[in-house]
């Protein structure tokens, strides 16, 4: 099989794309390296440096037909939408707009796309969110992971493309870029806690905020099985725990498995930050029956992995 992810230099794009290779498919990557690191880039991977809402880059893929695209790319993150929100239409809702018209060309007949919790926005005494319920974005990132979402329903109805729209919630582990304090509230604390250059802990926001924290390796089996199961097909997927962990539980449990004590400073929250949200996965657990990671557990590993990895 051979498939196309973007985003194979970052995070969730390069797990999956690593995985790919492991169970003996081809696949191609394509990463402008503004987030990702060339580092990530599996060796057997077919590598096109550049951005993949433009033409001149989805040029170089000269046709290849693939299996499927895993359209994992883009900017992640709300704050920065609002710093730079061309850049986040161009690489969250152009780039799939050109994508599926490659799908269209080319005849590739299935399409997953990362999108987010972040569409659902918030609701007044409702806390929890399955797909079916009303969508209200909160930051222009969220409105665009949305629009593609819209774009994909028209080009499956359309041209007959296979889209699945996987909703993820927040999505933390081994391999998280640590020095992205704009994106991954797990991330974003456990650099500050372990690197001495860090004398205290900023936290934007309210402690008693909340979030479905998904462990990635979780997140990587899902993706991939919904490529395979066909009850994925054109549809909405929330990917999450249908657990929510505070904040202040998360500082916690990071000062606990790591045993340092630093300083909490709280300041005041960015611009379209949800206060919190978390999944109803019964769909999800409909198609795949997988038990998925605790916070607990993978907390721990992800600390494991960056003592491991400190300088590297």
């Amino acid at each position: 099989m051979i498939y196309l992810v973007t985003g194979g230099a970052g995070f969730i794009g390069s797990a999956i794309a690593k995985k790919l290779i492991n169970q003996g498919n081809e696949v191609y990557i394509i990463d402008n390296l503004q987030t990702g690191y060339s580092a990530n880039i599996p060796k057997n991977a077919t590598f096109i440096e550049g951005d993949f809402s433009k033409d001149e880059t989805i040029s170089k893929l000269n046709n290849t037909k693939f299996d499927a695209i895993f359209h994992i790319g883009g900017q992640s993150s709300g704050e920065i939408s609002y710093d730079d929100p061309e850049y986040d239409l161009n690489t969250n809702t152009l780039s799939t707009l050109k994508l599926l018209q490659y799908c269209v060309k080319t005849g590739c007949k299935k399409f997953i796309y990362a999108s987010t919790m972040s569409v659902y926005g918030e609701k007044e005494n409702q806390e929890q969110f399955s797909e079916l319920d009303e969508t209200n974005p909160k930051s222009f990132y969220a409105v665009g992971k949305l629009a593609s979402e819209k774009y994909m329903d028209i080009f499956s109805k359309q041209f007959g493309i296979d889209c699945i729209a996987l909703r993820y919630f927040n999505v933390y582990g081994p391999g998280q870029n640590l020095e992205n304090l704009k994106q991954g509230m797990v991330s974003i604390y456990l650099k500050q806690f372990l690197d001495d250059t860090f004398e205290k802990v900023i936290v934007k926001g309210d402690l008693n905020r909340f979030r479905d924290l998904v462990y990635i390796d979780d997140v990587v089996d899902i993706t991939i099985a919904s490529s395979n199961n066909s009850k994925f097909n054109n549809e909405i997927i929330n990917i999450g725990t249908a657990k929510k962990t505070t904040v202040g539980e998360i500082l916690t449990l990071i000062r606990k498995y790591t045993n340092i004590n630093k300083e909490i400073e709280i300041i005041q929250g960015t611009p379209g930050d949800q206060f919190g949200i978390y999944a109803n996965h019964e769909k999800l657990l409909s198609f795949y029956n997988k038990e998925l990671t605790s916070f607990n557990d993978g907390l721990k590993k992800m600390i494991t992995w960056i003592k491991e990895n400190k300088n590297a």
